[in-house]
């Protein structure tokens, strides 16, 4: 007799998103999610393995049949709900203190992004901040963060550094990241963005020898020793910021590190971030709300993932990236909640309308953006982003008997994700608020 870790019986519906093992959907192919529906009185289920990996998805009646007296350590009836595989966030910078809320009325009345960092706001108010707090300080409101998002059926997340700028602090806030990666229950992706701006009193130049010089070299010590799992190196390559120049010697420098190079391109001026890319062999680009025709082109013929970020175009009033052009010319589109003090959203049920209202995506290419093109843009995409046999059982269960729900409901997700699922255990399960039964979900 086996036994297995978790049983899902009854769903209305299952959202797979894949089902030959791709890695990958560019271009027309996020259209063609793969989606499984009850027929008649078939209903749907899955089944997640001991070691947390899926054992089998499809029709119950089959699945009893190929596991007849199997037991599980947990049952879940998902009559008339909807299964679909965990979200990933692809973009985030979660470790930080203070907050920015006063910058939120600064643009309100008209100030741009560029206007307060240079009064010096923004990302130098953060970093004075972060310099005050503690290691400990900054995993606690981490920890606060990540497990919001779990609520929201985030499973995978990408955690930046960048509010430290140098060593002493890059580092502290890397070691945030490793304690709530080895600690909580959501996969996450680390990366390092030493260069996500200039420190006060230096000049690019200046910062670029010091994050190759100094900062990669002790950070690779540090993964190389097993103290850090560092996946990513990123770059702000903005006007005013880090140039074409100093980004591409910082990536170049990050990938001979062993990380992969994820940076920030072209979101408020034409930089041709997104050509680099491409020359580079990154694995993704973020932002790209002034991506030039070549650099969709480029992007295109190299398979560079575009990171789209719909919270900052909205937050920041700003021009949204062509997702519509880059999606009809074959790029993989992921996306990413751009969590952080100046565009304070964590939900991606939420990312995800605002890509299909803002930025003109499909219901079904905002989903294909939010699990197997996102884990692939964090090179995951092996064991997260779609529900398949062998892959990590991560799910989320909504009171719904569509899926679309999820993204048409803009705001309700509290509402209507009734469980979030890692590895087959329950990391969240919505509380029964007292006089409510059961049977009235």
């Amino acid at each position: 007799m086996s036994t297995y870790k978790l049983r899902i019986t009854g769903a209305s519906q299952i959202v797979t998103v894949c089902n030959s093992g791709e890695r990958v959907l560019a271009g027309k192919a996020m259209k063609n999610i793969t989606v499984l529906n009850a027929d008649g009185g078939r209903t749907l289920g899955v089944v997640v393995a001991k070691d947390g990996t899926v054992a089998a998805v499809g029709y119950d009646d089959i699945i009893d049949s190929l596991a007849p007296g199997a037991t599980f350590d947990e049952v879940i009836e998902a009559t008339g709900q909807t299964v679909l595989p965990g979200l990933v966030d692809a973009h985030t910078h979660p470790v930080w203190s203070g907050d920015r809320v006063h910058e939120f009325s600064m643009k309100l009345e008209g100030a741009t992004y560029l206007d307060i960092h240079a009064k010096g706001g923004g990302i130098q108010h953060t970093v004075k901040c972060v310099r005050e707090s503690s290691q400990e300080d900054l995993y606690e409101l981490l920890k606060a963060r990540l497990e919001g998002m779990t609520t929201m059926g985030t499973t995978l997340v990408e955690a930046k550094s960048g509010y430290g700028l140098d060593l002493e602090n890059e580092v502290k806030m890397l070691r945030a990241i490793e304690e709530a990666r080895k600690n909580l229950p959501i996969f996450i992706s680390s990366t390092y963005c030493g260069a996500h701006s200039v420190p006060k009193g230096s000049t690019m130049e200046e910062a670029t020898q010091n994050v190759i010089q100094v900062q990669i070299p002790a950070i690779k010590e540090l993964c190389d020793s097993g103290e850090l799992i560092v996946d990513s190196i990123d770059v702000f390559c903005e006007k005013g910021v880090f140039d074409v120049g100093a980004t591409r010697k910082i990536l170049q420098a990050g990938k001979a590190a062993g990380m992969s190079a994820n940076f920030h391109g072209d979101e408020l001026n034409a930089m041709n971030a997104a050509e680099l890319g491409a020359e580079l062999g990154a694995r993704c680009v973020s932002h790209l709300e002034e991506i030039s025709n070549q650099g969709i082109t480029a992007m295109s013929n190299s398979g560079v993932i575009g990171v789209l970020l719909p919270t900052t175009a909205y937050i920041l009033r700003l021009k949204p990236p062509p997702a519509r052009k880059m999606i009809d010319e074959g790029i993989a589109v992921a996306l990413g909640s751009d969590f952080n003090p100046n565009a304070y959203c964590m939900s991606m049920p939420m990312v995800m309308h605002l890509a299909c209202v803002l930025l003109h995506m499909t219901l079904e290419e905002a989903l294909a953006a939010a699990t197997i093109n996102a884990a692939a843009a964090l090179g995951k995409a092996d064991k997260h982003g779609s529900l398949e046999v062998g892959k990590h059982g991560n799910m989320v269960l909504i009171d719904a008997d569509r899926w679309e729900h999820l993204v048409y409901q803009f705001g309700c997700h509290n509402q209507l994700i009734s469980h979030v699922i890692v590895c087959g255990g329950i990391v969240y399960q919505r509380p029964i608020h007292k006089g409510t039964k059961e049977s009235d979900r």
